[in-house]
């Protein structure tokens, strides 16, 4: 058990910081050193010889291409694995626009402010299943070229070896203007990677476990939730969760932990899931 005095924001953020700072530093390394111990970024990262593809940049690359090429699937499976153990935790604890995200809400003071546009969590699935027909019906790997989180390591690397940013990332620019909207909205509704990532996480093993017996009703929790979920009616348990720890840190009665399913239990996509949570309720 984790003292009082313990925050998980406070790990979370220099995880994040550290993450973002790999993708920031790497192209000055070998820019300046020549050195490329290091290369990509968390589309597609290889540290020496070793190789980690982003799940749905590498489905769309199969399906796409209609072929399974062995040295991909190695690659995918850590990614794959750390989903299917911890569901959707590099949404939350490493990638980059969900970094820049947090940023947005210190500086306008966002943290805890009420969303202004709340829509149905399962618009989420559609965005996956999109994106999916519309990359082979153009034959090509749609998001591979335009994902937000790729597209912030791409624009450092323009940056430092053209000294020039390219037209498309006026996305990662929207997106973050979303964010004054609601909270995570692109993660919340658009974003094909998470849907992927929450669909692969449907069983996970960590999940936050509510001791409604604790539970004295304040929802603190849900007022700080960067998703929109109400911990305090189990919502955390669900697929949509990216175990962020934020609900855990507020909650005044440690009636939310950190908890790990020894696997006879199952989290169904609905289950104790209202897709658009009251704000207050």
């Amino acid at each position: 058990m984790w003292s009082k005095k313990f925050k998980y924001q406070r790990v979370r953020l220099l995880v994040q910081a550290g993450a973002f700072l790999v993708i920031l530093l790497n192209p000055l390394v070998i820019y300046y050193s020549k050195c490329s111990f290091v290369q990509g970024w968390y589309q597609s990262l290889a540290i020496g010889k070793l190789w980690f593809v982003s799940p749905l940049e590498g489905l769309e690359s199969i399906l796409v291409s209609k072929t399974v090429y062995f040295p991909l699937v190695i690659g995918l499976l850590p990614p794959v694995i750390l989903a299917l153990f911890l569901g959707r935790v590099f949404c939350g604890w490493i990638c980059p626009i969900n970094f820049l995200s947090s940023l947005v809400d210190r500086v306008f003071k966002r943290q805890g402010a009420k969303d202004q546009v709340v829509l149905p969590l399962w618009l989420i699935w559609f965005s996956l299943i999109g994106e999916l027909m519309f990359s082979m019906i153009i034959g090509a790997p749609l998001f591979v070229f335009l994902s937000p989180p790729g597209l912030v390591g791409r624009e450092i690397m323009m940056v430092v070896f053209f000294h020039t940013l390219a037209l498309e990332g006026i996305i990662i620019v929207v997106v973050l203007a979303l964010n004054l909207v609601t909270k995570r909205f692109f993660c919340r509704y658009l974003c094909p990677l998470g849907a992927l990532l929450a669909l692969l996480g449907v069983r996970r093993r960590l999940i936050v476990k509510l001791e409604a017996e604790k539970c004295k009703g304040c929802r603190r929790c849900g007022a700080v939730c960067p998703l929109g979920l109400a911990p305090q009616r189990g919502q955390a348990q669900g697929p949509y969760c990216w175990n962020c720890g934020t609900c855990i840190d507020v909650c005044p009665h440690q009636a939310l932990t950190f908890f790990w399913r020894s696997g006879g239990e199952n989290t169904s996509l609905h289950r104790g899931q209202n897709d658009t949570p009251p704000q207050g309720e």
